[in-house]
Parts: structure tokens; sequence; C-alpha cells
């Protein structure tokens, strides 16, 4: 379309500034879809400029009259919903039939509600003699990852909107067409100039110069550790508030008395969708030591009916990974799980049976994994689980928080009590128990390095409100 590779600033597509250019690629050929132009540090100063200037009236609307922007958002992005789920798809590597499910419908289905809270939530309460007010934080700077492209921009934009917050987004240059596709909407639905702004560029120059901004009253990422580190820093120096949703490691604990069947169903599941790029991912099964040959037997099966292929082949389960560095990065990990001594049970480094081009990597799955190793350690982004065998639940608890993170775990115990039990323990900041689904309105965000700060709900909207406190005159004769 005519708007790849322009930035939508202050209600108006414009060239960016920059020299430098990128080619964004179709994960499952390696072929260049388009090459764009990258922001320059001058095209986010004149972001930020636009959305201080807007947001004066921005914040001034009632709730109400945001949410009537967001709703329409939503409308406009549904329409557009086949085209944004091809291209997301052709850009990340989600099999085109669960793109139309998770990267988009979910986000959609996450404008309308985040649009009606605008009614329950609680923008003013009396607390004694005041009047205690939830107020916009200011110019937002929301900076988003390329694994879920709309889902994480909608996370971020829609509560700061509705908060009040004007906003300068910047999407990952690797996936960037689903923030085309909310400019337009945008800009469709009439939302005034400098609301939203959006500028695709490089994180070390534009990331740092917005981070950096004086404009920019609050930031909220979706990144990696390392990246989430250096935004909590380059913030700190203007006393910055920052929300980071950052790396996962997560363990899912199968009881002794658990349901082993619908336990592997689920992490197997979890730990390939979007080609094990997920931060919230189960790459981590925890199983009892009697039943380690019972569950990778299980989970063997599982992975042999899994399908690699071209994302818009109807037929594929598991698309390629999003570029050839993140492959080389996933083939490096591999490696390393052999070298310390993990038992290889499905998958390798070889490349799937047919799939000689694209940045495919095998599924794949190791048991007898110890605690120590690199693959139980550190976030891998790709589709590798690792089974590690307990003897004690203790063990179990204290395997699974034993890493730095803690995002997201899961509990499959013979009873739901027993799980949830179990789960208590956990240091994540979700826990599934036996299998329960994802909620939208439920706080998603981690303990440890996986970040701070929550998303989704009225918790999301939190993020981005300040609070304000009037004193009222007392009656006379009340004492304080």
């Amino acid at each position: 379309m005519s708007e790849t590779g322009k930035l939508f600033i202050d209600g108006a597509w414009v060239a960016p500034t920059g020299t430098q250019t990128v080619a964004v690629s179709e994960a499952a050929t390696g072929e260049t879809i388009a090459e764009i132009t990258l922001a320059s540090a001058g095209d986010a100063e004149l972001a930020c400029q636009a959305a201080r200037r807007a947001f004066a009236a921005w914040s001034a609307l009632t709730p109400a009259e945001r949410a009537a922007f967001l709703s329409a958002i939503a409308d406009r992005l549904e329409a557009d919903a086949e085209g944004i789920a091809r291209t997301i798809a052709r850009e990340v590597g989600m099999p085109l039939r669960l793109a139309h499910r998770i990267q988009v419908g979910s986000p959609i289905v996450a404008w309308r509600r985040c649009a009606a809270l605008a009614e329950t939530y609680p923008w003013r309460e009396q607390v004694g003699h005041s009047i205690v007010e939830r107020i916009a934080a200011g110019v937002a700077l929301c900076i988003t990852p390329w694994n879920y492209p709309l889902h994480q921009i909608t996370a971020k934009v829609a509560p700061a909107l509705l908060a009040g917050c004007t906003v300068v987004l910047k999407p990952s240059e690797i996936a960037p067409s689903a923030a085309y596709a909310l400019a337009r909407a945008a800009a469709a639905t009439g939302l005034p100039a400098g609301v939203l702004n959006i500028v695709v560029g490089s994180g070390g120059e534009v990331g740092e110069a917005l981070v950096a901004n004086p404009d920019v009253d609050i930031v909220s990422l979706t990144g990696s550790t390392a990246t989430g580190r250096r935004v909590a820093e380059t913030a700190a120096r203007s006393l910055k508030r920052v929300s980071l949703e950052l790396g996962g490691k997560s363990a899912a604990i199968l009881l002794p008395q658990g349901d082993a069947a619908a336990a592997v169903r689920a992490v197997v599941a979890s730990c390939f969708l979007n080609s094990g790029q997920t931060c919230s991912a189960l790459t981590r099964l925890l199983v009892p030591a009697e039943r380690q040959a019972e569950v990778t037997k299980l989970i063997v099966d599982a992975v042999g009916r899994i399908r690699p292929g071209d994302p818009l082949d109807p037929e594929t389960r598991l698309g390629p990974l999003v570029s050839e560095e993140q492959r080389r990065r996933v083939l490096g990990f591999i490696d390393s799980g052999i070298g310390e001594g993990a038992r290889l049970i499905c998958g390798g480094a070889g490349r799937p049976a047919g799939l000689e081009r694209g940045y495919f990597v095998q599924p794949t799955v190791f048991a007898d994994v110890s605690p120590r190793m690199r693959i139980a350690q550190e976030e891998i982004f790709g589709p590798v689980l690792c089974v590690m065998a307990y003897r004690t639940v203790d063990e179990a608890v204290a395997i699974a928080n034993g890493t730095p993170y803690g995002l997201a775990a899961a509990v499959w115990g013979g009873d739901e009590e027993s799980a949830r039990e179990v789960g208590r323990r956990l240091r994540a900041g979700q826990v599934d128990i036996n299998g329960a689904p994802f909620n939208l309105d439920a706080p998603f965000g981690g303990f440890g390095q996986s970040g701070i700060g929550r998303e989704n709900g009225k918790y999301g909207v939190g993020e981005f409100i300040e609070l304000r406190s009037l004193q009222m005159p007392m009656a006379k004769g009340v004492a304080a």
C-alpha cells in the first residue's frame, strides 16, 4: 500500500528523513516483501511534539468520547482483518488460520473490551474529605515487538488512549504492517491529529531518542530483558515511569496425579505456538521422575502430528521463525542442549523435510534436562521444549522458580485444589490451573526479569494513569 514505509505524524503520512533502509522479508521464503526507510531522531522529535500539542484537548474529552474512537478503530480493523492477518502471517510466520484468530481477531476484541471500560473504570472516588481522580499520565511512548505485532500494539495503545494519553508508537521494523494498518484505521475514524503518532525506526537511534525525549512522560515496552534494562536506564535519567513486559522461561508442572495427556496437549500447543516466538510460552515441562517415560512418549506422538510448512497453507501447523538471525540463534540453543548432555527426543538442528528455504526450525524436544543447563535457564524464543524430571513437589516448585524470569506458569493436578495450592507457590504473573484458558481481562505481566507493570483489562489502563487528590474543605466540627 502507498503508506508502507511512511510515518504517521500529527495526523498525516510523511516520508521519513532517515537514511537507513531495511528489507521486510517473508519468513517462509526469505524473499523481500518491502523495503522501508527508517525514521531519524528528528522524525522522533516531531512525533513527540505532535503528541504533546494534542494532549490537552484529548485528555479533556470524557472517557466515553475517547471510547467511541476505540470502538470505531476496532470496526475499521475488522473490515481489514483478512489483509492484516495474511500480511502478519507472511512477516512473522504464524499459520494463517491462527493469525486470523490470535494476531487479528483477539486484538479487535481487546479494542472493544477496552472501550467498554469507559463505563466501569473508577475514574473518580471519594476518600474521606478527598476526591481521588485518575487522570492521564501524559504522552505515552509505546515500543512494541514483532512476534505479535497488532496484539502488543493493542495492549498498549488502546488503554493509553482510553486513559487520555496521547501516543507515540514505535513498532518493530521487522514486522511493521500492523502499525500501518492501525494508522489507516485511526485516520479513517477522524482521530484528532497528534493523538496517535507512529515512527518506524531502529532501537539504537530512534528508540533511544524517543525514550530520552522530554515530551514523553511514560514508556511502555514489550521486548527482551536486555532491551528493558536499557530503556529503564535511559528513562531513569528524566524520572520517566516505565512499564516493561519482557522475557520468560515459563514452567508447567505435572503433579503426580495430574492428567498427563491433557498436560502434554496444552504444553505442546503453548510451546510451539507461533514457532515458539511467544514470551509466555510454556517451554519447560516438569514431570514426576516415575512418569517421564509415559510423558515423553505422549510428547513424541504429539510433536509427530505437527506439520511444518508455508504459513499460508491451511494444513500447516508450524510456520517459520521471523528471520535468519532468529533461526541461527535458536539453532545455537539446540547445539548447546546437545553439547551439555540433554537427550534429544524430537527434532534437532536440521531443517524440516522439504523446506530448504525460509527460516524454518524443526519442532525440538529435549529430555533429561538439568536445571543448570543453558536451555533450561535462558529464553530460546523458538520451537524447543525441555522436559525435566523431579522427585518431590517441593523440588518441582524450586525448579520452576529457579530462573531469573517469572512471566507465566501452569500446573496440572489430580484435582483443582491441589493444583491451585502449588500454583500459589510459583513466582509468576499468571498461572494456568488444569488447562484454564487465557483471560483478556486479567492482568498480564511478570516477576523478576520478566518485567514491571501489568497489561490487559483495567490493570492495563492503570499503567497510563496518574492519581490526583483534591482535598475538599471539611464541614465545621468534623475532626480531620
